[in-house]
C-alpha cells in the first residue's frame, strides 16, 4: 500500500527513523554519482509532530505525479533530524527536516560548518501541545502552567522534587499519582513544553525569574529540567505509543501534539490548560497558551540533486490552506499573510539568514 511505503510504517516509526538515520550516516562518505542522483527518492527526517502531515503530503504527491518514487519520511525527532539534515549536502543526505520548533542559531551554524550553506525555512502551520487523559475513566484535573511546573520539574523553585500526587502540588487537586507520559529530549515538542509551560510556571516566582539573567545556569537547572522518575516518563519519538499508554491508564496524562488528539478522540480527551481547551480556534488566536508554529527546512543545494523536490514543496503549498487536506488531520492553518510568506519562500527559494533567526538560541 502507498501509505506503507511512505513513512516505513511497517517497521514502526521509531525503528524506521533509526534505520533511516543509520543508513544516511553509512552513506555520508560515499560520492554522489549521476546514478545516485537519478535514483534518489526525496528524503525527509525529523519531528514526530510534523510526521503525519509530511506523510499526507507525500501520499498526495505520489498520487498527483505518476511514476515518482515515494518520498521516504522518517520520524526521528526535531533535534536528531536537524543534526542529520545538517551533516552535509548531496544525494545521500536528507533533503528536508520537519521541525516542531524553529531551528536555533547553533543548529544553523552547524549546518554552515558542514557545507549546508543555504537552507529554506518554510512555516507550514500551527499546533498546540495538548494535555490529555483517557476518554473512559481518565483523570479530570484543572491544569495550570504553575501546577504543571510544580508537578514535573526536576527542582521546582530550586527545591528537591518530592511531589508524588497532584494533591502534593496543590491541595485542591485530586490525590492521584503524578503520571505524565511525554516527549524525549530529542523532541521539539519537549523543548516547546519547557519554553511555553515549564519556564513560565517557574517565572511566576520573582526570585526564579531574576536568575534568567543573573544566573542562567541556575535558571536552566531549576526552570528548564524535567524530573527523571516515574512522575514524567519519556516515551521516545512515538506519540502513538503515548496515546495508547494513557488510554489504558486512567491515572495518566499524555503530552502530545494536537493532531494526535484529533485522530484519537475515542481513546483520549483534552484537558484544559489555564481554563482553555485546545481547539483550532484557540490555537490559532493564541488563547491556548501552548500554541506553536511548525516548520520544514529544505536543503537548497538538493533542489538540483533530488528529482521532484521542487514539485514536492509545491504540494505542501497546495495542502496547508484552511480547507486543505492537512487541516482535516489536525494542522491549524496559518493566517493568510503567513501562508503567503511561506508560499513565497518556496517560489523564490529564499535562503534563511542569521538575522532572520533573530533570538532563536
Amino acid at each position: 500500500m502507498m501509505s506503507e511505503a511512505i513513512g516505513n510504517s511497517l517497521m514502526g516509526r521509531g525503528a524506521a527513523a533509526m534505520l533511516a538515520l543509520a543508513a544516511m550516516a553509512a552513506l555520508s562518505g560515499c560520492g554522489d554519482s549521476p546514478q545516485d542522483a537519478a535514483a534518489k527518492a526525496i528524503s525527509v527526517v525529523g519531528s514526530s509532530t510534523v510526521y503525519p502531515f509530511a506523510k499526507q503530503v507525500a501520499e498526495d504527491f505520489v498520487a498527483a505525479n505518476a511514476g515518482v518514487a515515494p518520498p521516504q519520511v522518517a520520524s526521528s525527532g526535531t533535534a536528531d533530524g536537524i543534526k542529520a539534515f545538517c551533516a552535509g549536502t548531496g544525494a545521500t543526505t536528507p533533503d528536508i527536516v520537519n521541525a516542531s520548533r524553529r531551528m536555533t542559531r547553533a543548529e544553523f551554524a552547524d549546518c554552515a560548518a558542514h557545507g549546508v550553506n543555504e537552507v529554506i525555512e518554510i512555516e507550514i502551520g500551527l499546533d498546540g501541545i495538548v494535555f490529555a487523559s483517557a476518554t473512559d475513566r481518565g483523570i479530570d484535573i484543572k491544569l495550570t502552567r504553575d501546577n504543571v511546573y510544580r508537578a514535573i520539574s526536576q527542582k521546582p523553585f530550586g527545591r528537591e522534587q518530592t511531589a508524588k500526587t497532584w494533591a502534593d502540588v496543590d491541595p485542591s487537586l485530586p490525590a492521584t499519582p503524578i503520571v505524565v507520559y511525554g516527549p524525549p529530549e530529542s523532541s521539539g515538542t519537549r523543548e516547546a513544553l519547557l519554553n511555553l509551560v515549564v519556564q513560565p510556571g517557574c517565572r511566576q516566582n520573582s526570585a526564579m525569574a531574576s536568575f534568567e539573567k543573573s544566573d542562567p545556569e541556575r535558571f536552566a537547572r531549576d526552570c528548564h529540567a524535567l524530573r527523571t522518575d516515574s512522575g514524567y516518563s519519556s516515551q521516545g519519538e512515538q506519540d502513538d505509543l503515548i496515546v495508547r499508554r494513557v488510554a489504558s491508564n486512567p491515572e495518566a496524562i499524555a503530552i502530545v501534539g494536537y493532531s494526535y488528539l484529533l485522530k484519537n478522540t475515542k481513546s483520549i480527551k483534552p484537558l484544559a490548560l489555564d481554563g482553555v481547551l485546545p481547539t483550532p480556534a484557540t490555537i490559532a488566536d493564541g488563547s491556548y497558551e501552548t500554541s506553536r508554529p511548525l516548520y520544514i527546512y529544505v536543503k537548497k543545494a538538493n533542489l538540483s540533486v533530488t528529482p521532484g523536490l521542487d514539485t514536492f514543496l509545491a504540494q505542501w503549498a497546495k495542502s496547508w490552506g484552511d480547507n486543505g487536506p492537512l487541516a482535516k488531520i489536525g494542522l491549524v492553518p496559518l493566517p493568510a499573510d503567513r501562508q503567503a510568506k511561506a508560499a513565497a519562500a518556496i517560489q523564490n527559494q529564499t535562503a534563511l539568514t542569521v538575522a532572520a533567526l533573530g533570538a532563536a538560541r
